[in-house]
């Protein structure tokens, strides 16, 4: 009776332990069927989570090799934690994102907003943080998934990569040039006008992580390419790639559109690394 007795308490003991640690050890990965239209950065975008991690988790090395019915594994963190925050006058999800070191990716998909959602000043969100994707680790993460809208029309005050008042010849640009000038205030990089409907084309290889419209700069096209860097090509009237699309040096991702505020085809073209921005005539090319 005592050797059954004794089975029945360690029996239960196990039981016990089994129970407090199987939310750490024997919770099962939720799992994502692929269905038609989805992307890898869809994917990401729509669980709150880095692109990164999500091919990483399932040992995949080329975002375009994405199956109809194939199941993915969503990595995710029991230590996430959700807080509200109401939206104050002059918010944008790009200054909320920096402000709670996650992504604007993980506050469109935890509040369910539509890309081109417009933020109004009393709206309630709710942030999710804590997570490896909220947190800023990985290259993805730690870039701006977009750039903030332009507040006035950007003024020219230095030609970039050249000294002599014309754009430098030698360096090979998304459009062909007419006006080259750097943007002033809080945002950094270029503008460039070229003519409307012409090409914008890719300077490097990467991946399409977003492509659609941005208030403030018409359609956008940001590129994901090695080393951390985030190429953003704003301004386009038409886009000619979607989202999770892999890009060339030349290949097309749009048409140039008019700016609303200057009325000229401009080019709204910027480049970060881990999200500090690079003098576009400085960066990668190719």
């Amino acid at each position: 009776m005592f050797f059954k007795k004794g089975i029945l308490l360690s029996f239960l003991g196990l039981t016990a332990l089994a129970a407090v640690l199987s939310p750490a050890l024997f919770a099962e990965d939720k799992i994502h069927t692929v269905q038609r239209g989805d992307t890898f950065y869809s994917i990401a975008r729509d669980h709150g989570i880095n692109i990164e991690d999500l091919m990483k988790y399932n040992d995949v090395s080329d975002p375009s090799r994405l199956l109809v019915g194939q199941r993915l594994k969503i990595p995710g963190s029991d230590s996430n934690s959700v807080s509200d925050y109401r939206v104050l006058k002059g918010d944008t999800l790009y200054s909320i994102a920096r402000k709670f070191s996650v992504t604007v990716a993980s506050i469109q998909a935890e509040n369910k907003l539509a890309s081109n959602y417009l933020l109004r000043e009393g709206d309630l969100l709710k942030i999710r943080t804590g997570s490896t994707e909220s947190t800023g680790q990985g290259s993805a993460s730690s870039v701006p998934a977009a750039p903030p809208p332009l507040a006035s029309n950007p003024q020219r005050v230095e030609n970039p990569g050249s000294s002599s008042g014309t754009a430098n010849s030698s360096l090979t640009w998304p459009v062909t040039v007419r006006e080259l000038a750097y943007m002033t205030g809080k945002l950094s990089g270029v503008v460039i006008t070229g003519t409307r409907n012409e090409p914008v084309n890719s300077l490097t290889r990467g991946t399409v992580l977003s492509a659609g419209p941005y208030r403030g700069f018409g359609r956008v096209v940001i590129v994901q390419v090695d080393g951390g860097y985030l190429y953003v090509y704003g301004g386009c009237e038409s886009l000619s790639v979607k989202e999770g699309d892999r890009v060339g040096p030349g290949t097309e991702l749009g048409k140039l559109g008019l700016d609303a505020v200057s009325t000229k085809p401009q080019l709204f073209f910027m480049v970060y690394k881990s999200n500090t921005p690079v003098d576009p005539a400085k960066a990668p090319r190719a």
